[in-house]
């Protein structure tokens, strides 16, 4: 019973409650949707003025960039106004050329139309003329075949033989001065190259003498040397074959001799028999037999020592004998052995300057006076002789043509040759090398110019530098350039033949030619 009643009560509460709630949430609704449509009025003005600031400051935004596109549009515009305006200018000025070329091609075109008269007028007064003169030329050519007796054709060929001749001429002194320009640089090589061996040889200068002067204690040992009656000085002299001095000179005996090798073996002779204290003439036949054994073997050694300062080797001994006795002989007072050397030297400088084999050359320029050495059994000039002797004794073909050639007794084959001839000049030639008496070389320079002298058209003759050169002065009118040059040849060829003399000598011609005119 009581849930019979339980049940309605709860029913009428629940709708009373459900009741009591709608009519809560009416009132409640209404006011919270007031209050949201006051919120979205209010979002909604602030939206609105929100969007009204907006589009307000996107408007400026456009009107300023508008009014930037507008300023650069305006300056861009006036640029190519500026441009058009420029080029209407140019337009203009062109236009005005154009005008003033055109009416100088008139111009030009109206005087062209002048000349082209006056051009076909003097067209035809040249053709005119051309015929009257080849018509002249024909009669002029007729009267010249009259008057000279030669057809045209044999004139040509005889003005062609003038040509050829004169082209002859032409060439031929075309050629001249190409030959005289490369002998000037020739020379001049040659100069640079000798000039350097010069100055790198510094040989001593040295003038062999004929006397040897041998100094004693006192003046009683000159009576030992005499002798009684002379006999023991008679003595000394046959075994020596030298001439004694004992004079008034104090505490000195003289030994003179012109040949060194005897003068040498005499000097030590004789201060071995004053050491000695025995002189007589046993003792002194067998010292000087003695001196001249031992000088021989010196000679050997004297021979071995040059070749091997030269740097040498490979030598007969033959050779080295004969090398060591050039040291007593002389060429005109100068050592011939010290000449040798300094040829030897001088020679393999300019051979290595010319990049040619230095030893060689230097073989060839101590050999070159072997000949001057040998026997004076043998005959003939000294060139040939040293050829004999190298070739005999199995020396290179270079050394022994150098050797033969350097007086020229025979052609040079090798350049080698021609360094040992200038080497041997530059050494005979140098102040100081050699001696000649004055008569002799007074004697020699009047023979010289006499020999120059005796040529026809030879006005004077002058004999220079030691008579190292001779100049000849000719006749302008008797002989010009060309006979000049063959005559400069043809001394020098005869004073070759005919004189002696050491060293070279330069022949120079000159011809002169003098214009005189007076101002009155």
């Amino acid at each position: 019973m009581e849930l019979y009643i339980l049940i309605p009560m709860i029913l009428v509460i629940a709708v009373l409650f459900s009741y009591a709630g709608w009519v809560f949430n009416s009132k409640v609704g209404k006011r919270s949707i007031a209050a949201a449509e006051e919120r979205s009025k209010q979002i909604i003005a602030d939206a609105q003025k929100e969007a009204q600031n907006t589009k307000r400051e996107k408007l400026l935004e456009v009107k300023d960039e508008w009014y930037k596109k507008k300023i650069e549009f305006d300056g861009e515009v006036n640029k190519n106004r500026q441009k058009v305006q420029n080029a209407e200018k140019q337009i203009s000025v062109r236009e005005e050329n154009v005008e003033k070329k055109l009416e100088a091609s008139l111009k030009k075109e109206k005087e062209n139309r002048i000349l082209e008269k006056e051009l076909g007028e003097t067209k035809k007064n040249l053709e005119n003329k051309s015929a009257e003169i080849a018509r002249q030329e024909i009669e002029q050519n007729k009267n010249l075949e009259k008057i000279s007796g030669l057809t045209s054709e044999e004139a040509k060929k005889m003005l062609i033989d003038n040509l050829v001749n004169q082209a002859k001429v032409e060439a031929s002194h075309t050629v001249k001065e190409i030959y005289e320009k490369a002998r000037n640089e020739a020379k001049k090589e040659a100069q640079k190259i000798i000039v350097q061996a010069i100055q790198r040889t510094a040989a001593d200068h040295s003038i062999e003498t004929t006397v040897s002067v041998v100094q004693i204690q006192n003046d009683e040992l000159k009576g030992r040397i005499i002798g009684k009656e002379g006999r023991n000085i008679r003595a000394f002299e046959a075994a020596t074959g030298v001439d004694v001095i004992v004079d008034d000179t104090p505490e000195a005996v003289i030994l003179s001799s012109f040949d060194q090798f005897r003068r040498e073996v005499a000097r030590v002779s004789l201060e071995r028999l004053i050491t000695d204290g025995r002189i007589h003439p046993a003792r002194i036949e067998e010292i000087v037999e003695k001196v001249k054994v031992e000088l021989e073997e010196d000679m050997l050694h004297e021979g071995e020592n040059t070749v091997l300062q030269l740097g040498l080797h490979g030598m007969h001994n033959e050779l080295l004998r004969l090398i060591g006795k050039m040291r007593y002989r002389s060429s005109y007072g100068q050592n011939l052995l010290q000449h040798s050397i300094e040829v030897a030297f001088l020679t393999g400088i300019m051979a290595a300057e010319l990049g040619l084999d230095p030893l060689l050359a230097k073989r060839a320029g101590l050999l070159h006076d072997i000949g001057k050495v040998q026997d004076k059994t043998v005959e003939g000039p000294h060139a040939l002789i040293g050829y004999e002797i190298t070739k005999k004794y199995k020396e290179n073909p270079i050394v022994v043509n150098a050797v033969g050639s350097h007086h020229e007794d025979i052609e040079m084959e090798h350049p080698i040759a021609a360094l040992v001839q200038a080497a041997d000049a530059i050494s005979g030639a140098r102040p100081g090398a050699r001696r000649e008496p004055l008569e002799g070389y007074v004697k020699r320079l009047e023979t010289l110019e006499a020999l120059a002298k005796s040529f026809e058209g030879v006005a004077k003759t002058y004999a220079i530098q030691a008579g190292r050169e001779i100049r000849v002065m000719v006749e302008q009118d008797k002989i010009n350039d060309t006979v000049a040059e063959k005559l400069a040849h043809d001394i020098a060829h005869k004073i070759e033949d005919e004189l002696d003399y050491p060293g070279q000598i330069k022949v120079t011609v000159i011809r002169e030619v003098r214009k005189i005119g007076y101002a009155k």
